[in-house]
């Protein structure tokens, strides 16, 4: 009896444990495709439906395994163990080195491989526990448990292994943790296999158990290898967040932010996309007391801001307190912001720069958007035409907003879509224009306010620049008849129609991966 028991209690936690193991698969490898290629909702769609279509079929299959279940719900544990595990280092190493669709069609047959094992195990499972404890209530008890380790690992992924494990190391761990379902059987159930199939069994555990604890040993190295190779310079700063992965990197004299793995600056010439974001709208606002910066978590904005006299106070908005820190602390960071964290002006609101509107009640008389690209659905939101009309409403009446609005020539169809959403917004004059920044070509920049402004105002004799000058200015505003598109629909939350436009004029364009 006691030993029925104890039988009986390793299948019920198997149960919950592959449960569990499933669904982080299919977070892992969503996750994954999302970071490498956008456009989340899409991802996880596709994966979700694939998924549990090989599930299905997973099952049907099962149909056919009738001798020896226990050692087949092993079998499976150990080939799943092996598959999910390598899943997401197999994915990071082979990205930098097939096409963007090649690497979706890996994609979805590793979560179909992984889908149809998992299809295998509940069936098998089942059958194993009316086998050996003949009950009328097996089937419902089995299926209550695996969806209760579904529940856990949609608790402890996001809130846990996401920002405190990361992916890499996740899928390697919860791996084993399969290859350990199969030991715990495989032992529980000795007395019934026979001996020469338990030596091979327990050999081939401890071969995929060495590999998993070797590798699970290594995974820094192996992490920071496949860093090396994907960032074109030495890395000299890595941290993954709850929020981002954060990279800084170091090539002779050039510092290099990653976010992602998406470029955010090359210290070469940063300061000739920062002049052209901030000077240009601070020099026509008839204020510049109080400045919001969203965004731009690294300083390099605020540093342009506070050269204002005028100025009384820049509240710089982002939503990873790692950034502020980061640009507080790292020397190459302070030297480039010129230790701007430090200024009594500065103020800095880890928030998300969305919910910061919506709740704020304070009003700017220059509002800058210095937001990452639109490269995922959650960055594209802070692109829409909703989040447009908070901003309006946080600036004063003579007040002036000015955006990133990404590559006129790479992401032309992006770019006019951003500026066609702030038209959107409900903004009196928009008004495009463009600077050559050497480390991403031509980037576009839209401003925006209720009042007329006129270029030919802007005066540069408060403060000193590199780059930008009177002469330079007609230019900025001027844009070539091959990168005009006259109409296009602007983008809003319910219909989010610029991520689209960013990730197929990339795909179209982009040579260097970490772009992405």
């Amino acid at each position: 009896m006691k030993k029925n028991r104890k039988e009986k209690t390793v299948l019920i936690l198997s149960i919950f444990i592959v449960g569990l193991c499933s669904i982080i698969y299919e977070l892992l490898v969503s996750t994954t495709s999302s970071y490498f290629l956008g456009d989340s909702i899409k991802q996880f769609s596709i994966i979700i439906g694939v998924y549990m279509a090989a599930m299905g079929i997973g099952a049907y299959f099962s149909r056919w395994m009738n001798k020896n279940l226990l050692l087949r719900f092993i079998e499976v544990e150990i080939i799943l163990g092996l598959i999910g595990g390598v899943s997401v280092p197999f994915l990071y190493f082979t990205f930098s080195q097939v096409e963007y669709s090649h690497f979706n069609g890996l994609v979805i047959l590793i979560i179909g491989v992984i889908g149809i094992l998992t299809g295998l195990e509940i069936p098998l499972l089942t059958r194993v526990m009316e086998k050996l404890y003949p009950e009328d209530k097996n089937l419902s008890n089995v299926l209550s448990l695996d969806y209760l380790g579904a529940l856990g690992a949609t608790m402890i992924f996001p809130f846990f292994l996401l920002p405190w494990v990361g992916v890499f190391l996740s899928s390697l761990v919860f791996g084993f943790v399969n290859v350990a379902v199969g030991a715990l059987n495989l032992w529980i159930f000795s007395d019934k296999i026979e001996s020469k199939q338990k030596r091979k069994y327990w050999f081939l555990i401890g071969l995929v158990s060495l590999f998993f604890i070797t590798t699970i040993f290594f995974s820094n190295k192996l992490l920071s290898q496949w860093h090396d190779g994907l960032y074109r310079d030495r890395i000299i700063y890595s941290e993954t967040t709850p929020y981002q992965t954060l990279v800084l990197t170091k090539g002779k004299e050039d510092i290099r932010l990653y976010i992602d793995r998406v470029i955010q600056f090359s210290s070469v010439d940063e300061y000739r996309y920062h002049e052209a974001l901030v000077h240009i709208p601070m020099s026509l606002a008839p204020y510049k007391k109080q400045v919001l910066i969203l965004g731009g978590g690294e300083a390099l904005a605020a540093r342009e801001v506070l050269k204002y006299n005028k100025l009384e106070q820049v509240n710089v908005v982002d939503i990873d307190p790692a950034i502020f820190e980061l640009a507080k602390t790292h020397p190459h960071l302070k030297k480039l912001n010129e230790h701007s964290m430090e200024n009594p002006k500065l103020i800095s609101t880890p928030a998300d720069a969305m919910v910061f509107l919506s709740e704020s009640e304070t009003l700017y008389d220059v509002i800058i958007s210095d937001l990452p690209d639109p490269t995922n659905d959650n960055l594209s939101r802070l692109y829409s035409e909703e989040f447009y009309k908070l901003v309006k409403k946080r600036l004063t009446p003579n007040g002036i907003f000015v955006t990133q609005a990404t590559s006129p020539f790479h992401t032309t169809a992006a770019f006019w879509c951003i500026q066609s959403t702030v038209k959107a917004a409900g903004f009196n004059y928009v008004y495009p224009y463009h600077s050559y920044v050497p480390s991403f070509g031509e980037w576009g920049f839209i401003m925006a306010s209720n009042q007329a402004l006129d270029y030919n105002d802007v005066s540069f004799d408060e403060i000193q620049t590199r780059f930008l000058d009177k002469k330079t200015l007609p230019k900025l505003f001027s844009f070539e008849k091959d990168i005009i598109i006259d109409s296009i629909p602007h983008n809003t939350l319910d219909s989010p129609i610029l991520l689209d436009f960013y990730l197929k004029d990339w795909e179209r364009w982009s040579r260097e991966k970490v772009m992405f």
